[in-house]
């Protein structure tokens, strides 16, 4: 059974959202003050951690610092701010999702279901380019740079597994949010180049020149390393 944190300071908004997501199959765990979830994340293994931003003792944008200093669990931050560049932030801070208030639980509760289904789906594949200098491996999720293990967030690693699994096809933003969100997914395009920003930064050698994420103008991104043979 996957464990699920909500911190939430409203609490008929997280009783109902916890209703909804036990109902479906989930084990939650609430907390109504940003420290005190801190605390419980650190002490139960969470597969997801639904992070309210407006929080009365600290901001859910330094919570979501703190857990991805540590952790690369995944992150739906929810929040009555709809601006792009709110939203932008959120996502390079390393939130999976930014979703707006007011929320359905029960859209909230899909695109809980989306993630799992996303996490559980194909796990067998390990991929590896320029000699080994970059790996990739599905089942464990984890990338590998030059022998050292990088820490990426989930959606981060999706978008990165998709564009490996379609290397030299070119693939729109449009297509990563399908591959990463899937169809039900709302908000703006724009936020696959957050994505892909922080990527390159962590694993290209230079992310002003990269050589593994290459962006097409106009039309969207591919992979542009050569897979070694296996």
């Amino acid at each position: 059974m996957n464990n699920i944190l909500i911190i939430e300071d409203e609490i008929k908004v997280s009783e109902v959202i916890k209703a909804y997501l036990e109902r479906a199959g989930y084990r939650v765990y609430c907390s109504t003050r940003g420290y005190d979830g801190i605390k419980l994340f650190n002490k139960i293994n969470f597969q997801l951690v639904i992070l309210d931003l407006m929080l009365p003792d600290i901001d859910g944008e330094e919570i979501c610092k703190i857990i991805r200093e540590v952790s690369d669990v995944h992150i739906f931050m929810l929040t009555a701010k709809a601006e792009l560049s709110d939203k932008i932030k959120g996502l390079t801070l390393g939130a999976d999702e930014y979703l707006t208030k007011p929320l359905s639980p029960r859209e909230l509760t899909a695109r809980v279901n989306a993630l799992f289904r996303r996490i559980n789906s194909d796990k067998t594949t390990i991929l590896s380019y320029d000699g080994g200098k970059l790996k990739i491996d599905n089942e464990r999720r984890n990338v590998q740079v030059k022998g050292k293990y990088v820490v990426l967030t989930p959606n981060e690693f999706d978008i990165l597994y998709a564009l490996a699994l379609n290397n030299g096809k070119v693939l729109s933003r449009e297509q990563l949010i399908r591959n990463v969100y899937g169809i039900d997914f709302e908000g703006s395009d724009r936020t696959i180049d957050a994505h892909i920003k922080n990527l390159r930064k962590k694993i290209e050698y230079n992310s002003k020149e990269p050589k593994y994420i290459l962006t097409v103008v106009k039309i969207g991104y591919k992979f542009g390393a050569v897979k070694d043979p296996e």
